[in-house]
């Protein structure tokens, strides 16, 4: 379900959270359905359950799960959760553009980076691109 990646920079929590969000707007996790307990996360990915309970907290907070006291955890459909989501990846993307901007990447190469990202292929330079 969720894979942790110890040599990865962020911190454990933020991993989970990423997963469990990822299995949520994918659909993996459907709406209305109840997620692993704390208890059971942390024993099978063998973490400290303070850690998992963090991740669903900012989950919470950010719309995409929410708790029944005494039930557990359950994905939301809440569309908000993804409005808002969206707009934290885009304020993301403008930062890096910016910095691969200053660091001298051409617009020429940020518009291959996106026609391969959307395109899901290697991206070819446009004539006027290439100068």
């Amino acid at each position: 379900m969720i894979s942790l990646n110890y040599r990865d920079s962020r911190p454990i929590y933020e991993q989970i959270k990423d997963g469990l969000r990822k299995l949520i707007v994918t659909g993996a996790i459907a709406t209305n359905e109840k997620l692993p307990s704390v208890r059971a996360l942390a024993t099978q990915l063998s973490i400290n359950p303070n850690t998992i309970q963090r991740a669903y907290n900012e989950l919470e907070g950010e719309g995409y799960i929410y708790s029944v006291p005494g039930k557990g955890s359950f994905a939301t459909g809440d569309p908000d959760a993804d409005d808002s989501r969206r707009r934290d990846l885009m304020e993301k993307a403008r930062e890096l553009l910016a910095e691969l901007r200053y660091l001298g990447v051409g617009q020429g190469e940020l518009l291959s980076l996106l026609e391969e990202a959307t395109a899901g292929g290697p991206a070819r330079l446009r004539k006027e691109d290439a100068e």
